[in-house]
């Protein structure tokens, strides 16, 4: 896997905007939080923040795992959402150091015991993005279950 990122500090080369060309032809944008001070680097708030990308490339490749086991056990998912909660160290490097992730998973008759495996397989086995960061923070989980 390969991946380009590109400063782009604006025509007076102050910005901290990023942009990010991956190997599948895909861009995705990033930007720092506006400078709090004079003299310190800062964005325009235009995109999201790399560490928000990095949590929001977390949630993807969850989610993705556990709609994939629930098609793959032949559970009728018709949604999946993840909403991530997460704390971060207060001294550099800023590493999380807790993710919360809280799964609502919608569908037809969806067996609890399931959607609660396929959670835990994703964390315990499939999900790649949490295998890293779970080395820096404490990774918990709820499930909440919506019958269309």
């Amino acid at each position: 896997m390969q991946c380009t990122v590109e400063w782009d500090g604006g025509e007076d080369h102050q910005g901290m905007a990023f942009t990010a060309h991956t190997e599948t032809g895909h861009t995705l944008r990033m930007d720092g939080a506006p400078a709090s001070a004079p003299g310190e680097p800062g964005g325009h708030n235009l995109a999201p923040r790399p560490m928000e990308t990095v949590l929001a490339g977390t949630g993807g490749c969850t989610a993705y795992d556990v709609v994939y086991i629930l098609k793959k056990a032949r559970q009728d998912v018709r949604g999946c959402t993840v909403r991530l909660d997460a704390e971060r160290a207060a001294t550099d490097p800023k590493v999380f150091t807790r993710i919360h992730m809280h799964f609502t998973v919608t569908g037809n008759n969806l067996r609890p015991d399931m959607v609660q495996r396929a959670v835990e397989l994703s964390h315990t086995k499939y999900c790649s993005a949490s295998a890293m960061l779970e080395k820096t923070a404490v990774m918990t989980f709820s499930v909440e279950i919506v019958h269309e």
